[in-house]
């Protein structure tokens, strides 16, 4: 498999698959094709893929396999920023909900959730999380610039949750609120916050779209 990531406000990763090579990604990550890429759909991971309802997204990945040597298939982001390839190869990565891309077939792809599950209820973004291991590259998504920290053992970060793309397992990654009752209702950063504490890497987003997306709606004049 070979890769070209293009474009630059909203990029795209455009692979060149051999026979019998071929990438996966949820329903809807495909923007163009050459001819010989074969496509099916499937509840990738079999009832594990039931976790998936829990994040919001499809429980059905799109399969695209080349059965001609050559065949190239693009897959887009969704919101301007940049495309992150990931060797999952070494120990695998912890990434946010929604940002997930594409990978090969020999990427595992699957829901995990935070240690405390009433902090990670309330704390919204924080509570699901989504696990690559296996073998092989999976693609991410990065709204706005990429930002890659490399934190020394006990080392702690705090960041909005909205802010974190993946990070390595050995990262420890808890949910915290945030304190002061005027910080909550008048910081605009909302209750939690998340905290990563080292070692190992950690890779943020300079946007977070969510926020961004409410902002818009904000400015939006109401009907009536």
């Amino acid at each position: 498999m070979q890769y070209e990531i293009i474009g630059q406000t909203v990029p795209a990763v455009e692979v060149t698959l051999d026979i019998g090579e071929s990438m996966y990604t949820q329903s809807g990550g495909m923007i163009w094709q050459t001819a010989g890429i074969e496509m099916n759909t499937n509840a990738r991971g079999g009832l594990k893929s039931l976790g998936r309802l829990f994040t919001g997204e499809s429980i059905f990945m799109a399969n695209y396999t080349a059965v001609m040597p050559g065949a190239k298939v693009a897959f887009g982001s969704t919101v301007p920023g940049s495309i992150l390839p990931l060797d999952v190869s070494h120990g695998g990565w912890i990434c946010q909900k929604g940002a997930f891309l594409c990978a090969e077939q020999s990427v595992q792809f699957h829901v995990t959730f935070t240690k405390k599950f009433s902090v990670g209820l309330f704390g919204g973004e924080g509570f699901i999380l989504q696990q690559l291991s296996g073998m092989g590259v999976a693609f991410l998504e990065i709204d706005g610039d990429q930002v890659v920290r490399e934190l020394a053992p006990g080392e702690v970060l705090i960041v909005d949750s909205g802010n974190v793309v993946a990070f390595a397992p050995s990262v420890r990654y808890e949910i915290q609120m945030v304190k002061g009752l005027g910080n909550k209702f008048f910081g605009g950063e909302g209750f939690f916050n998340t905290r990563l504490t080292g070692p190992g890497r950690v890779i943020l987003q300079t946007q977070n779209f969510y926020d961004f997306a409410q902002r818009i709606l904000r400015l939006m004049p109401s009907s009536g």
